[in-house]
C-alpha cells in the first residue's frame, strides 16, 4: 500500500522572508523615529526662540514706558515753577505715576488681567499728563520756556516709540502662537508647556498720545 503523498506545507521564508518583509519595516520606523525625534528637538527650540523674542520685546515695552515716567518728575517740577496753584493737577499725575510704578508684570506672567491692569494704569498716567500738559495754554511763559519745550519733544519721541514697541510685541506674539498652534507642532508645543500668549490690546484711549503741541 502506498502512502499518500502529503501536500507540502507552507513554512515561512526564515531569513529570506524578514529580508523582505521586514528589514524594510525596520528601516522605515527606524527613520520615522529619528525624523520624530528631530522634529520634537527642532520645535522645541523653535519655541524657545520665539519665546525669547516675546519676552525681548515685552521688556522693550516696559522699558519705553519707563523713559516716559522717569521724564514726567522733570515736566511736573518745570510746570510748577510756572503754575505753582495747579496742585490738584500735579497730585493727579504724582498718584497715577506711584500706581504705574507698582505694576510690573515679568514676561512669564503676561495674561490677559495683568495686561488690562497695567494698561489701565498707564491709560490713567496719560490722562493725568494730559490734564496737566493743558494747563500750559495758560502761561505763556512757560510755553516759551526752552527747558519745557525741550521736555515736551523727549515726550513725543517716546510717545511715538511707545507706540512701536507695542506693535512690535503683538507681532512678537503672533509668530510665537502661529508656532505654537499650528498642527503638528501644536502637540509638541503643548508636551512642552509652551502656550498661547495674549496680546497687548491698548485701551482706545491709550493709543492717544498726550498732546503737547501749542
Amino acid at each position: 500500500m502506498t502512502k499518500d503523498n502529503k501536500d507540502p506545507k507552507v513554512k515561512g521564508l526564515g531569513c529570506l522572508g524578514f529580508t523582505i518583509f521586514g528589514l524594510p519595516l525596520l528601516i522605515a520606523l527606524t527613520v520615522f523615529i529619528i525624523w520624530l525625534g528631530w522634529y520634537a528637538y527642532s520645535t522645541y527650540n523653535k519655541c524657545v526662540t520665539a519665546n525669547e523674542f516675546v519676552k525681548h520685546t515685552w521688556s522693550d515695552v516696559e522699558n519705553t514706558y519707563q523713559k516716559r515716567m522717569d521724564l514726567i518728575p522733570n515736566i511736573v517740577a518745570t510746570v510748577k515753577g510756572y503754575a505753582e496753584h495747579e496742585q490738584k493737577t500735579f497730585t493727579a499725575v504724582t498718584e497715577a505715576r506711584a500706581k504705574v510704578s507698582s505694576i510690573n508684570i515679568d514676561a512669564d506672567e503676561i495674561t490677559q488681567e495683568n495686561l488690562e491692569a497695567f494698561d489701565a494704569a498707564q491709560s490713567e498716567l496719560s490722562g493725568a499728563l494730559s490734564r496737566l500738559l493743558a494747563t500750559v495754554e495758560n502761561y505763556p511763559e512757560l510755553k516759551a520756556n526752552q527747558n519745557f519745550l525741550s521736555l515736551q519733544n523727549d515726550l513725543n519721541v517716546i510717545e511715538i516709540e511707545i507706540t512701536q514697541r507695542r506693535k512690535e510685541f503683538n507681532a512678537s506674539v503672533k509668530d510665537y502662537n502661529i508656532l505654537v498652534l499650528k498642527f503638528p507642532r501644536n502637540l509638541f508645543a503643548k508636551m512642552f508647556d509652551f502656550k498661547e500668549r495674549k496680546y497687548f490690546e491698548a485701551a482706545e484711549e491709550a493709543s492717544t498720545a498726550p498732546k503737547v503741541e501749542f
